[in-house]
């Protein structure tokens, strides 16, 4: 065996070592073949010597055997974790017996680890650690050795395989599944109750000493929790804790390794435990006595006051429920639960009538009770889990409106009611404890008609106006009831007058009637029924009685037939009716109603005669008989010809406005209409002249038409005018009509071009008729009359003398 090497530990594992002897079975049977490899034994203690006959015999021919020895035999090398010395740790020997000692033999390791974690010598086979090993990151190493002739590179002896295995040490503290543990546990929880349960683990082997074996236990936190020591369960180590008083508690655990035995490593973690809140307190009133103020007018379910109790339970523990359960006025106040701030608020309690009044009464004392809604009955012999307080509520005067008796008034009336006929009356007072007068109106907003007024003091409703139940059969009035000294106190109420029905409406025809009979008609052949209205409303229903009148009675062609159903039967009396002798009858109908006082009315029935086959069909009859019979009356004909007047006037008109856009505008362009005079015929000769103006008579005036004479007058004798020196045109006419001449864009001939501005430097001035007013200078027209006739009009205007023109 190999000694120490200088610096290893002197643990067993440093002295095992391993020769291996390769020998291969080179013994040849009698046929020739080789003897089967033999098979490969282990050692329990790591190697062992097998002797060299360790196998005799004879094969089945008879042949001896003998087997080749081994040098060394194993199974495990042993090396301990986290070495910490300079050089490298050596883990054992390899060594084969082939190995001569002439340094021929090589010895070769593979596997795991094989170069970089483990190191062998080629010549002597010894095996080193490189680098410190540790088991938690790997627990053991398989490696592979041989040993082969350094020459010829030829296997010494078969290759075997064996494991390393790292022996641990306590290198590891136990660590914790979780840094931070949270946990809760009712308050008041006996002792002993299960809070939460760690747990650390340890990574070092647990198979092996007592390096992964874990103890725990509670370094803060005590008294109030404790930990068991194998398992890791908290528990509370004190009976009735109460988390009003502490809420949160920080608890701090040890687990440590070698079972708590001293050396052993440790590790810590913190367990955040709160207390869960329980009803185990009950509510209290802040106060014994409250006291509030609410004006009398304040209306139903208005606020009075707000009743606080505390609880130091949290959450639906602390939440409260308040009731009234003794007051000296029932059914004035009610009191309620605000579930957001658990407040108790005290209203005025919704009732039909308002039920505070300060002349009644002004001051109520109420008993309130509050407690709590989800009870605990663990505690409840602890303490009554309820509280009561005093509530006195003090009612403020505050000036009223009058109050009326009713809250509505029904009145009735009958239609024919003289005026100022007392229809009822309406009070009110002031509940105030002055009692101010009250002043009666009506709001004329709901009386429009006047039809009603009502007495200013007393309040009687009378009547304005005439009645009439056709035309209204409820007016519905307001009444103002308004404080002498205080106007602006008042009140309002509705009024509903009923107007009761007179018979005051004779019946008439339900319809205007108009039929016909044939000529060929028989006797009581009936010829139209006829039914009755009445705008009255009697009570048990309308009865009408239909009569022929009696100034008709006695040379009757018709007769009535009441039905007795508010209908009846128009009956021919003769048997025969002729067109020709008499068209049209009218049959005077009496409908009486039968109530009181009686009233009837005559109607007029209108019947044409027509002639008819005999089966009562009308074949020929009048105009009027036909627009009856179609069912058209004189109105419905004359609206219907009115509409064809209208329509007709309107195609026409439509008609000339379409004939009046076809004409062709005399002017095209908006410059003709700035340069250009259209002439229509009469600018020389006055209203009758229809020869158009010859623009040559302005070029040289003594030219004049001798051969033209008009065509609507008789000719007048010609008086060849007085020749006078006339002044030649001014120079820019000449140069005007010059231009026009020339210019082919010119306005045509019997056209007038008119200039408005003869320019600077003219020698004629202005030509304006309006700038010719404003000069001084008086300037002579008596030429135009030299000019012809046809300028006759325009020397009278121009060239008469001024007194001429001023008379």
């Amino acid at each position: 065996m190999a000694g120490n090497r200088k610096g290893a530990w002197l643990t067993p594992a440093l002295y095992l070592y391993a020769a291996l002897l390769i020998v291969q079975l080179a013994v040849p049977s009698a046929d020739g073949s080789q003897a089967p490899p033999p098979q490969r034994r282990t050692a329990s203690a790591g190697a062992r010597r097998v002797g060299a006959q360790g196998l005799t015999g004879t094969d089945a021919k008879g042949v001896p055997l003998r087997r080749s020895k081994r040098g060394w035999m194993w199974n495990h090398f042993y090396l301990l974790e986290e070495y910490t010395g300079t050089d490298m740790q050596y883990v054992g020997k390899l060594h084969s017996d082939g190995d001569r000692g002439d340094g021929s033999a090589r010895y070769v390791l593979t596997g795991e680890g094989a170069g970089s974690l483990f190191r062998i010598d080629e010549k002597s086979g010894d095996i080193h650690a490189t680098k410190r090993l540790d088991r938690e990151e790997k627990a053991y190493y398989i490696l592979r050795a041989k040993a082969v002739d350094r020459f010829t590179n030829e296997a010494l002896e078969g290759e075997s395989e064996f494991v390393i295995k790292i022996h641990d040490i306590n290198d590891n503290e136990p660590r914790f599944t979780k840094d931070l543990y949270m946990a809760r546990v009712p308050e008041m929880s006996d002792m002993g109750t299960s809070v939460i349960q760690v747990t650390a683990t340890d990574a070092d082997d647990s198979t092996y000493g007592n390096s992964a074996k874990v103890v725990y236990s509670i370094l803060e936190g005590q008294p109030y929790f404790s930990v068991d020591a194998e398992t890791g369960l908290v528990k509370t180590a004190l009976p009735g804790m109460d988390r009003e008083l502490k809420e949160n508690y920080q608890v701090v655990i040890q687990a440590k390794d070698m079972g708590g035995q001293m050396g052993g490593l440790s590790g810590t973690t913190t367990v955040s435990i709160t207390l869960s809140d329980v009803n185990d307190n009950p509510p209290r009133f802040t106060k014994s006595l409250y006291e509030f103020r609410v004006p009398e007018t304040a209306d139903l379910g208005a606020t009075v006051g707000l009743l606080r109790a505390l609880d130091a339970d949290i959450g639906e523990n602390a939440e409260m429920e308040y009731r009234i359960i003794s007051s000296d006025g029932p059914g004035m106040f009610d009191v309620f639960t605000n579930k957001s701030t658990q407040e108790g608020v005290i209203v005025v309690r919704r009732v039909r009538k308002r039920p505070l009044d300060f002349e009644r009464k002004r001051q109520y004392s109420l008993r309130v009770q509050v407690e709590n809604v989800h009870l605990n009955p663990r505690f409840f012999a602890a303490a009554p889990f309820r509280d009561d307080a005093t509530v006195k509520v003090q009612v403020e005067d505050v000036d009223e409106p009058p109050v009326f008796e009713r809250p509505s008034y029904v009145m009735e009336v009958k239609e024919d009611a003289a005026r100022s006929t007392v229809i009822g009356s309406v009070s009110a007072s002031d509940p105030d404890a002055l009692h101010n007068p009250v002043r009666y109106s009506i709001d004329r907003r709901t009386d429009m008609d006047r039809v009603f007024n009502v007495h200013a003091g007393n309040g009687s409703v009378f009547v304005l106006r005439e009645l009439d139940r056709e035309e209204a059969a409820w007016h519905n009035i307001s009444i103002i009831a308004t404080e002498f000294n205080a106007p602006r106190q008042m009140t309002r109420v509705p009024v509903f007058i009923r107007i009761l029905d007179v018979n005051d409406n004779a019946p008439t025809f339900a319809t205007n009637y108009e039929t016909f009979v044939c000529e060929n008609a028989r006797a009581n052949q009936r010829i139209q029924t006829v039914s009755a209205s009445d705008p009255d409303n009697p009570i048990g229903g309308h009865r009408f009685v239909f009569s022929l009148a009696p100034e008709a009675s006695g040379k009757a062609n018709f007769s009535v037939r009441d039905n007795k159903d508010n209908t009846a039967w128009i009956l021919t009396r003769r048997n025969s009716y002729l067109n020709l002798q008499r068209s049209v009858y009218l049959v005077p109908v009496v409908i009486s109603d039968g109530e009181y006082p009686m009233l009837s009315s005559t109607n007029t029935l209108t019947v044409r005669v027509c002639t008819c086959d005999r089966d009562g069909n009308m074949q020929l009859c009048n105009a009027e008989a036909l627009a009856a019979r179609a069912g058209l009356s004189t109105g419905a004909l004359v609206a219907i010809l009115l509409c064809s007047i209208i329509l007709l006037m309107i195609v026409v008109l439509f008609a000339a406005l379409r004939r009046q856009r076809k004409k062709e505008p005399l002017i095209i362009s908006k410059e003709d209409v700035r340069d250009n005079v259209v002439s229509y015929n009469d600018e020389g000769g006055g209203e009758e002249d229809t020869q158009a103006f010859d623009i040559g008579t302005l070029r040289n005036p003594e030219a004049i038409e001798e051969s033209k004479q008009r065509r609507d007058i008789a000719p007048e004798p010609f008086y060849p005018p007085v020749r006078r020196p006339v002044p030649p045109p001014p120079p820019f006419i000449s140069q005007r009509l010059q231009d026009n001449d020339g210019d082919p864009t010119a306005p045509p001939y019997d056209s007038l071009a008119t200039y408005a501005y003869e320019g600077s430097g003219s020698v004629a001035e202005s030509l304006s008729s309006l700038e010719s007013v404003t000069t001084d200078g008086d300037q002579d027209y008596n030429y135009l009359s030299e000019w012809g006739p046809r300028f006759k009009k325009l020397a009278d205007m121009y060239g008469a003398d001024d007194s001429d023109r001023d008379s």
